[in-house]
C-alpha cells in the first residue's frame, strides 16, 4: 500500500465502542471509558445527540505541524502515511503539543521516563492496518489507500446529497490530512476543530516564536546535548567491544 489513510463515515456509527476496545487493546491501555485524548487514549466517541457519534484521533496530517516543530525529529511523517513517534529521541520539549491544531499529542506526566502519546495509526500491525477500522462492525471507519479513500468520499457525497453534508473533512484542513471525516451535519456540528486550510508548520514557528529565546535556546541546546551524549555512548560501546576483542 504506497499511502494509507482512515475514512470516518460517521452516518454509519453506531455508538458501539469497538474501535475504542480495539485501539486500548491493540495499545496495551488499561479498559477504561474514553472521554478525552490522554496518555491512555488514542481515540473517543463524541455523542452529538439524535444517534449521532463521531470519533476523535489523530489526524495524521500530510505537512504535520507537531513534526515540523519537534527539534530532534521524535515526530515524523512516514512514507506509508501515519505520523510516528520515537520516544528514544524525544526531549520532553513538548512543542508538538503546542503545534497540533487538533489537540491530539498528550503526555505521560506522571510517568518517570514521560513520552509524548498519540495514535500512529496502528503502524506496528504493518498491512492489517488500524486496528479500529478492522473492529468496526458497520464500516463507519474503513482503511485503505489515501487516494482511493477520498474517491470513495467524494462518490457517497455525489450519489446521497441529502444524507451527506457536502464536504470531506480532511481534504484540506491543515493542508489536507490521512484521516477523513463526511457526515449529515457540517464539521463544528459534529464537533470536530475548526482548522482552516493550507500546511500549518509555518504558522507553528510564528506562534513559537513568541515563546522566550531562553525556552527555544534551550531546546536547542538540549538537542546538542542529547546527540553528544548519545555519541559519548556509541564510542565508548565501540571502545568495550574493541577491548572485548584485543583480550580474546
Amino acid at each position: 500500500m504506497a499511502h494509507r489513510g482512515i475514512l470516518v463515515d460517521v452516518t454509519k456509527c453506531i455508538g458501539c465502542g469497538s474501535c475504542v476496545q480495539a485501539c486500548q487493546k491493540t495499545n496495551e491501555q488499561p479498559t477504561h471509558e474514553a472521554k478525552v485524548f490522554d496518555e491512555n487514549t488514542f481515540t473517543y466517541l463524541m455523542d452529538r445527540g439524535n444517534d449521532l457519534y463521531v470519533r476523535r484521533l489523530c489526524m495524521h496530517c500530510e505537512d504535520p505541524s507537531c513534526a515540523s516543530a519537534c527539534p530532534v525529529s521524535a515526530l515524523h511523517k512516514s512514507k506509508e502515511g501515519p505520523v510516528v513517534y520515537e520516544p528514544s529521541k524525544c526531549l520532553g520539549c513538548r512543542y508538538c503539543m503546542l503545534a497540533c491544531p487538533f489537540g491530539v499529542p498528550t503526555y505521560e506526566w506522571h510517568s518517570a521516563v514521560p513520552r509524548v502519546r498519540k495514535c500512529q495509526m496502528c503502524s506496528q500491525r504493518g498491512e492489517a492496518g488500524p486496528a479500529c477500522a478492522a473492529a468496526c462492525p458497520t464500516g463507519a471507519t474503513i482503511t485503505g489507500d489515501r487516494g482511493e479513500l477520498l474517491a470513495e468520499a467524494r462518490k457517497r457525497l455525489a450519489s446521497d446529497p441529502k444524507t451527506y453534508y457536502q464536504h470531506i473533512y480532511g481534504e484540506t484542513e491543515a493542508g489536507g490530512t490521512d484521516v477523513f471525516f463526511i457526515g449529515p451535519k457540517e464539521p463544528l456540528a459534529l464537533g470536530l476543530p475548526n482548522v482552516k486550510g493550507g500546511p500549518l508548520p509555518d504558522l507553528t514557528w510564528n506562534a513559537l516564536k513568541h515563546v522566550p529565546d531562553v525556552v527555544l535556546f534551550g531546546g536547542v541546546f538540549l538537542g546538542g546535548m542529547f546527540w553528544l551524549t548519545k555519541r559519548k555512548n556509541e564510542v565508548a560501546d565501540a571502545e568495550h567491544r574493541d577491548k572485548g576483542e584485543h583480550h580474546g
